[in-house]
């Protein structure tokens, strides 16, 4: 990831536009007038073989020619042309090209070979400058803010907080098209176009500190570099809405499926599951979309998820309310209060709840007294107000009503909910909508768009506090054994096989703690037969087969076994069917399990898939044989933790099901999500596993058991971790430590769970040391700032623990020292806290060589942070560690220190 010279590509002092013309109607001549045009306070200037002057910009014949050095480049010429001006330009000192051209390869085309070249060279070209290129293949790149419209669109859009970023440029000039007249503004419009270098990640990580962006959309229409991606879109929606359209959401040559994990992890659910996990807020339509722009240009954010309704038309409030209903939304309950203040300004006939449907000859004193009261009624913390137009009162006043008492509440009293419109109908409804554009105060065509808009804010928000909330701690202690997982392994890939038999899957699974089914294995029905005996009681036959994906497809599986001879008899009678109707499968032989005999049990299935995109991807659902009929499924990118494989079950169905019904107790799901935490685990650290199959899982009041499991894999040196989007807990770095009196710590990474230990630490800490730290007294560690210390991005930011583990497996956190790093990787702040108690142990001294030994190897170049002036004792640590002194920029109590790696 990296936003390196991003700041000539947004905010650029000077310009070059290579391929200006003069040709009316040409793209050239749109570029060279829109920048023109535009307002943008530095120089621009084009480069033209023969015009000297090009929509009143100086010419210059060659970027040779140029005066001086222009931070950005556009450039509209022929494909072939571009990766020598790259070239020259890098060479020139230009860090930003903004290339519109196409003809690069774009989705296959180009012969393919051609277009690929050129796009190779061009990145060869830049690469040794740094100089960063947005598309090829692109509409170009808008921002209102500084007058930069270097783009061939054809309306230029206002200044705003929202920045949208697309692949397509015909969505940019669609959503420009549309708010333009609507009066919303942007902070940027970006189109990438082909992505060959900035990408949604670099552009989520840009926008996510631009002081002028207050919301990000994208238009995806795939992702390169998932773990970037993944990296910036959880950053950027800690701090700012960003809501997403994914097109292609049933695009062919989805993969083959080879198992039923792989049939029921389709490519737009995988999609789905990522954003869910960066806490991006999916959008379906086109509709949305521009519902979701004209929400998020005029609300900042939403204190809850409870809507009042505001009606003049009783139907109108109900299709609200089912709108509502249907999208899982909450209809907010008013107070007595606020019950009794509309009894004195409402007509007898009023509906006396939510919605508050104030009658049909509501005039705009009705509207503007209603909307007064609710306004103050705590326990809303939205509400939505709809117009019907009818003969016996004005919308237009009723709409002037409203924009009026908001208006008052800005200057006066305080306004609790978020407040959104809807005045229905065409003619009668218009100059409302107008007056609610000009007030900025969002409006929609329908109360269905209304309520979707409600509902965009509240799922934010939910995504916002779910990437906050402390994960429990694993129910008990976890400690795989690798050693046999690779063992089975490489015994499978040794003998050049792609699937591990079933009872080697359960052994592997066996190792990762997964409770299984004994199960013995039988080349003969003869051998079968002794299996049976040796386990005792009823059993199961199956067939095995290194070439039979589902065995109840060729009647493989035979239950309720109750002596050997039946086994034996039924295996050779599964050998005839088997051979019948899969003559050309390789037959190895059979397993022979217990029969397990569980009538409250549930069946459910957990998986594993590798995506191409996104790597590793956990399934759960419900299992058994009707699992791809059912359909009922949902999917989670790993690592996984207790609360993550927790809202994966309960996005499910099958979670109601398992919850208890008629007598049927509510099945462990604890136990269930511990499964699947576990087998998060077991995808990161074998890279050679890309497809698992545990079904069915019988499920009930008493845990867990693994009945069937099918695993494939392949060869690879691989680092396991690599694979996945999201970096996983990293083990390696965990190292137990002595202190020179000869107490020892476990020095780790952080993790979420330890949430609870910082406040425990922080309490223990002597007011002096909170400030020293924080450079301001601190009472107490609120939820949010711990969870922000707690639960990081171990791509972009580590942070090392020394703890001590009690009795009762827990662990107690006495130091934490962390780095930031950059977009780029080459600069990371420090910051470090230890005990009171330990002060002067030697702790923070060994945490500090801990952490700088692990910024080297990360190739950070830089260490620095900011430490009080009065702060001696960490001032001397710095010196004697070779930290060089600085003046603080911004903090003259304060010294900036800095150590060069």
């Amino acid at each position: 990831m990296t936003v390196r010279n991003l700041d000539a590509a947004f905010r650029p002092q000077s310009i070059v536009v290579v391929g200006a013309g003069t040709r009316q109607g040409s793209v050239g001549a749109v570029l060279a007038r829109n920048l023109a045009q535009a307002g943008f306070r530095g120089s621009i200037r084009a480069v033209h073989p023969r015009e000297t002057s090009i929509e009143g910009l100086e010419a210059f014949p060659s970027i040779e020619a140029l005066p001086d050095v222009p931070d950005l480049a556009v450039i509209a010429t022929p494909p072939e042309s571009v990766p020598g001006l790259i070239r020259q330009l890098g060479d020139r000192g230009t860090r930003a090209a903004i290339v519109i051209t196409a003809g690069f390869g774009e989705g296959g085309g180009d012969g393919g070979g051609d277009g690929h070249r050129l796009r190779q060279a061009v990145l060869d070209a830049a690469k040794p400058h740094l100089l960063r290129v947005v598309g090829p293949n692109c509409l170009g790149v808008l921002v209102p803010g500084s007058g930069l419209d270097a783009s061939f669109a054809h309306i230029r859009p206002q200044r705003g907080g929202v920045a949208f970023v697309a692949q397509s440029g015909a969505m940019v000039t669609s959503i420009l098209d549309w708010a333009v007249p609507r009066g919303i503004g942007f902070s940027h419009l970006v189109s990438l176009g082909d992505m060959i270098d900035v990408d949604f990640g670099d552009m989520l990580d840009w926008l996510a500190t631009d002081r002028e962006t207050t919301a990000i959309l994208l238009y995806i229409e795939a992702i390169t570099h998932s773990r970037k991606f993944m990296s910036a879109a959880r950053a950027a929606a800690r701090v700012k809405p960003v809501i997403a359209i994914k097109a292609g959401r049933f695009a062919e040559g989805a993969r083959a499926a080879s198992s039923h994990t792989g049939a029921l992890a389709g490519v737009d659910a995988v999609y789905d599951a990522a954003f869910a996990r960066a806490g991006i807020l999916r959008v379906r339509s086109i509709e949305e979309l521009f519902g979701a722009v004209e929400t998020l240009a005029r609300v900042r954010d939403i204190a809850g998820s409870r809507l009042g309704i505001l009606t003049n038309g009783g139907g109108m409030g109900v299709m609200a309310t089912d709108a509502l209903i249907g999208a899982g939304g909450t209809l907010a309950t008013l107070g007595a209060e606020t019950i009794e203040r509309l009894d004195t300004v409402l007509p007898p006939t009023w509906s006396r709840a939510n919605p508050v449907d104030i009658i049909g000859d509501a005039t705009g004193e009705r509207y503007a007294a209603a909307l007064d009261i609710l306004l103050d009624d705590p326990g809303l913390d939205a509400l939505l107000v709809l117009n019907c137009p009818t003969a016996v009162a004005s919308s237009g006043d009723a709409a002037q009503a409203v924009v009026d008492t908001l208006a008052a509440r800005k200057e006066g009293r305080g306004r609790r909910p978020v407040v959104l419109t809807s005045w229905v109908g065409e003619h009668a409804a218009a100059a409302g909508r107008r007056l609610f554009i000009r007030s900025d105060v969002p409006t929609f065509a329908t109360p269905e768009d209304a309520v979707r808009a409600f509902m965009h804010l509240a799922r934010r928000r939910q995504r916002r506090e779910l990437l906050m909330e402390t994960p429990p701690s694993l129910p008990e202690s976890f400690v795989p054994d690798r050693g046999a997982v690779r063992a089975e392994l490489e015994r499978a890939l040794v003998d050049g096989r792609d699937w591990l038999t079933e009872p080697e899957a359960k052994r592997v699974l066996a190792a990762y703690g997964i409770p299984i089914v004994a199960t013995e294995t039988a080349a003969t029905p003869a051998e079968a037969r002794a299996a049976a005996a040796r386990i005792g009681g009823a059993v199961a036959l199956k067939i095995l087969s290194p070439d039979i994906t589902h065995k109840t497809d060729v009647q493989g599986v035979a239950l309720d076994l109750e002596t050997p001879a039946e086994v034996e008899a039924a295996a050779q009678r599964m050998l005839e069917r088997v051979a019948a109707v899969r003559p050309d499968a390789r037959i190895e032989g059979f397993t022979v399990q217990a029969m397990i005999r569980r009538a409250a049990a549930h069946e459910v299935i957990l998986g594993m898939i590798e995506d191409p995109q996104f790597g590793p991807v956990i399934l759960f659902g419900r299992g058994g044989t009707m699992v791809e009929i059912a359909n009922d499924r949902a999917l989670a990118l790993p690592p996984l933790n207790m609360k993550l494989a927790r809202e994966q079950i309960a996005a499910t169905r099958m979670a109601r099901w398992l919850g208890g019904y008629r007598g049927r107790p509510p099945a462990d799901i604890d136990a269930i999500a511990f499964c699947l935490v576990k087998l998060s685990q077991l995808a990161a650290d074998f890279a050679e596993i890309v497809e698992i199959d545990v079904n069915p899982l019988l499920a009930d009041d008493q845990g867990v058991i693994a009945v069937d499991a099918r695993m494939r894999v392949r060869a690879t040196a691989a680092d396991p971790s690599a694979r996945l989007a999201i970096r996983p807990y990293p083990t390696e770095l965990e190292q137990h430590v002595a202190l020179p009196n000869g107490r020892t710590f476990l020095l780790r990474p952080v993790r979420a769970e330890d949430e609870p230990s910082f406040h425990e630490m922080f309490r223990r800490l002597d007011p002096q040391d909170i400030r020293m730290r924080f450079f301001a007294p601190k009472g107490q560690l609120t939820h949010e700032a711990a969870a922000r210390l707690t639960q990081i991005d171990y791509d972009r930011e580590m942070a090392l623990v020394a703890v001590e583990t009690g009795s009762d497996g827990q662990d107690t956190v006495f130091g934490v020292v962390r780095i930031i790093s950059d977009p780029d990787n080459a600069r990371a702040e420090y910051a470090i806290l230890v005990d009171s108690a330990i002060k002067g142990d030697g702790l923070g001294r060994l945490m500090m060589l801990r952490i700088i030994a692990y910024a080297r190897a990360r190739g950070i170049r830089e260490i620095w942070g900011a430490v009080l002036r009065e702060n001696r004792r960490m001032l001397a640590l710095c010196d004697e560690l070779g930290f060089r002194r600085q003046p603080h920029p911004e903090e003259t109590s304060a010294l900036r220190v800095v150590l060069a790696l």
